[in-house]
């Protein structure tokens, strides 16, 4: 009874840690590199290391905790988010929160295959490291051709992009920016979760 409470205790802890290091590198420039298209964000570090640490649990808290902070941002603080909120309120909710619980409880559940087996667990943190922000970004692209792509604005964007259909705007409107987010997230991420880990199992 004694370490079942320890445990939870332990690992209530180490969650509201993780929210409050995602709420504070999202009201901070910490969480975010801006650039004129879409932003690159960090944000991904920290549901990774939840996702790593906590499991596919944690790692759904920790996206959805991601989630609506960028949700809040539709409320004035982006001028994209904030047009798509007026256009769809309800696929804009689903857009910025539901892809980062997914990605959170999905790099969640990828770390644990491949920490289960020895012949995968030393790359274990690095793929995972690289799979959050890459479904960051595949599952917010997805969702926003969903329930956008047909709509005025988008339709603006992908023709002053020379897109012609779905794949060349989602290809032309993440860019290098999404390559950028993807090789920093991963660096931090891998050396930050393998740490961690290290660290929190020796506890």
């Amino acid at each position: 009874m004694t370490t079942a409470k320890t445990f939870n205790t332990k690992y209530m802890v180490e969650l509201a840690l993780m929210i409050a290091v995602i709420l504070l590198m999202a009201f901070t420039p910490l969480g975010y590199i801006r650039t004129p298209g879409l932003a690159i964000t960090l944000l991904t570090i920290p549901v990774t290391v939840g996702a790593v640490i906590l499991g596919p649990a944690g790692g759904a808290v920790c996206g959805l905790a991601f989630g609506l902070t960028s949700f809040y941002q539709c409320f004035g603080m982006s001028a994209f988010s904030t047009m798509l909120l007026t256009i769809n309120p309800v696929g804009t909710f689903i857009t910025t929160v539901v892809p980062r619980v997914l990605e959170g409880w999905l790099s969640g559940l990828i770390f644990e295959a491949l920490y289960r087996s020895v012949k995968t667990r030393k790359i274990s943190y690095y793929v995972v490291s690289l799979a959050c922000p890459l479904l960051n970004t595949l599952l917010f692209m997805s969702s926003l051709v969903i329930f956008f792509y047909h709509t005025d604005y988008i339709q603006g964007l992908a023709s002053s992009l020379g897109a012609g259909n779905a794949v060349t705007f989602v290809a032309a409107f993440v860019g290098l920016q999404g390559v950028i987010e993807a090789v920093i997230c991963f660096l931090a991420g891998s050396v930050i979760t393998r740490t961690l880990h290290g660290i929190l199992n020796k506890v």
